[in-house]
């Protein structure tokens, strides 16, 4: 098993992704490569892999971890900008594309990346270490009612008003730097039976709005898309509501892409279906695998296959 990430889903996936064993595939999380050196055995010589992370830690982790397969190229990028990535491998069509969205064990469990609320850590998030901002520069400097608005959109939080107030109060006082200078003011203001799910949401807010993840889901899709062969498929999984409902949405709009209002009684735009659901949708963790690995819990994979 990878130490760096369990990877979730890891016998479904390449059942799911693969439909030609000689074809390109884009894994646009690679992380620490656990879902490629699953999936990679089930390809021929002849295919290409192309591995993909915003994280430079789990591109170095997935090169080692991946090591014995000569089918496979890297690039530190996000995967919305696919565009980039194949103009440099010079691959014009996809037969398939993996994300595994989210946080990776990894990065949650070491301490100095900041993404847990259990160290006492500096605030940092960042998936890319070369970016300048950081979930402190957000706390710090981001006004009230906009640290309200992302608790709420990101975290879904029920106190995300008195938190955010809570925030602007206390760095009249001194910087929030650290977790646990985040996690007393939450206390404050949660009460004790809510409190570790309320701490989960903010982190899981300020994480999101460093990182621009939804953003980078919404654009990713449609650019991604827009490169996979007719047969090929869109594997992705999720791990919070947010996700799963964007990448919900986006194969029910390229399912039924039909415009017209809904008394006409036939349709006008012309506009065609562009993608199937594969069954079963979404596909969840059976229960021995959440036992083995409880973070699986909350994963969701849909696919759909591009006619």
């Amino acid at each position: 098993m990878n130490a760096y990430h369990i990877p979730v889903l890891v016998k479904e996936v390449p059942e799911k992704l693969i439909t030609d064993t000689s074809g390109v595939y884009l894994d646009g999380t690679v992380g620490g490569g656990g879902h490629a050196a699953a999936i990679l055995p089930h390809l021929a010589s002849g295919s290409l892999y192309i591995a993909v992370d915003r994280d430079g830690d789990a591109i170095k982790r997935a090169k080692k971890t991946l090591a014995s397969f000569s089918n496979i190229i890297f690039y530190q990028s996000v995967f919305s900008d696919v565009d980039t990535v194949l103009h440099e491998a010079n691959i014009h069509g996809l037969n398939g594309v993996l994300l595994d969205l989210g946080v990776s064990s990894y990065q949650i469990d070491t301490a100095k990346r900041g993404f847990s609320f259990r160290d006492d850590a500096p605030l940092d998030m960042r998936m890319n270490s070369k970016q300048a901002l950081t979930a402190a520069d957000i706390l710090n400097n981001y006004p009230v009612e906009k640290l309200n608005t992302i608790f709420r959109t990101y975290g879904e939080e029920r106190y995300a008003a008195a938190i955010a107030a809570a925030i602007g109060k206390k760095r009249q006082v001194e910087n929030i730097r650290t977790a646990f200078q985040l996690t007393k003011i939450i206390r404050a203001c949660v009460p004790g039976k809510l409190i570790n799910k309320s701490f989960a949401r903010i982190f899981q807010a300020l994480r999101i709005e460093v990182n621009e993840e939804m953003k980078i889901l919404q654009d990713g899709l449609e650019h991604l898309f827009s490169y996979l062969n007719s047969g090929g498929r869109l594997v992705v999984i999720s791990y919070h509501s947010l996700e799963d409902r964007l990448v919900k949405q986006f194969v029910q709009k390229k399912e039924n892409p039909c415009v017209c209002p809904p008394q006409l009684p036939y349709c006008a735009c012309g506009k065609q279906q562009e993608i199937k659901r594969i069954k079963p949708y979404p596909v969840k963790p059976a229960h021995e695998e959440i036992e083995e690995n409880p973070r699986a819990r909350s994963a969701r994979m849909r696919v759909g296959e591009k006619l």
